[in-house]
Formats: C-alpha cells, sequence, structure tokens
C-alpha cells in the first residue's frame, strides 16, 4: 500500500471511533421519550444544548429527527465496520461504503449547516443561536462532520489506493 493515505486512514478510524459515543450518549437520546434515557444523559444532552446553543438537540424539527434516525440505525452499525477497516488499513473493500456513507453525511449535513446559518431561532422554545458569533459557535461543532466526510469521499474516489481497478486473470 502506498503511504500516503495511512495518516488518513488513522484520522478515518479515529473520527469512526469518537463517532460512536456521540451517536450513543448525545444522539440517541434526543431520540428517545423524556423520561427513557437516564438522567446523567438527559442533563448531558441539556448542558450540551445550553453550552453551544443548540436547540435542535432538545426539540429537533422533523427533518433533524430524519437524519438522527438514519445516524443512529444506519450509520452506527457502520461506525465498527469502518473503525476496523482504516485500523487496519489497506482495506479496498470499505471504499463503497465509504462512499455512500461521506456522501449522506455530507448531504445531511448541508442541510443543518444552512438551517444554522439562516434560521431564526427567536421562535424556537429552546436558547438557539442569537448572533453570528453563537452562530459560529454552533457551526464549529458541526463542520467536523462535514470536512471528515468530504476527506473520506475524496480518498475514495480519488487515491489510486481505493480507486485502482484490478485485471483479473482469464482461465
Amino acid at each position: 500500500m502506498a503511504a500516503g493515505p495511512r495518516w488518513r486512514e488513522r484520522l478515518f478510524a479515529l473520527y469512526f471511533l469518537s463517532h460512536i459515543p456521540v451517536t450513543l450518549l448525545v444522539d440517541l437520546p434526543a431520540l428517545l421519550p423524556a423520561g427513557l434515557p437516564p438522567r446523567g444523559l438527559t442533563e448531558l444532552l441539556q448542558w450540551y444544548a445550553t453550552t453551544f446553543r443548540d436547540p435542535m438537540m432538545l426539540q429537533p424539527p422533523e427533518w433533524f429527527k430524519a437524519f438522527m434516525y438514519c445516524e443512529v440505525f444506519l450509520q452506527m452499525p457502520f461506525f465498527p465496520v469502518a473503525v476496523y477497516a482504516f485500523l487496519k488499513g489497506g482495506c479496498k473493500w470499505i471504499r463503497t461504503p465509504a462512499v455512500i456513507y461521506s456522501t449522506h453525511v455530507a448531504t445531511a449535513l448541508l442541510a443543518i449547516l444552512a438551517h444554522i446559518l439562516f434560521h431564526d431561532f427567536s421562535t424556537s422554545e429552546h436558547l438557539g443561536p442569537q448572533t453570528q458569533r453563537e452562530r459560529l459557535i454552533l457551526l464549529s461543532i458541526y463542520v467536523p462532520y462535514l470536512l471528515i466526510p468530504l476527506l473520506i469521499l475524496f480518498t475514495m474516489l480519488y487515491n489510486p489506493h481505493y480507486n485502482h481497478v484490478e485485471k483479473r486473470k482469464r482461465k
């Protein structure tokens, strides 16, 4: 394997590994009915939403819930697989699932970032970003979840290691 993508594979493995607790401890409890998540998780979610002025986590709009359901039920099973593939390194079979994952996430994040930038949060039941600075702080939480999937996508599409088509010998 070419040495070039190894640092990226380690970054991707770390990204997916860190995504597991975030999904289980922050995103999943936001989808559960009130009273079902343990008190500690509810307090963590409230602390996050208050600190970073993210009302979408306390009262997610329906479109945001759809993205969260996709994360919990479609993406979450992929996370350990991706951690394994990228830690092991050189797994060309991860290309197609990684392209599907990164395309889906990048598309979802564009909608989320646009909402953060342009939505009028003054009508939200929970405190949202009111100033440009607060919007930028909230953006800084979400932007890595756009940038790293884009890096995954471009690596899978344009790196010769993952883009190489093997020719099979005919018998």
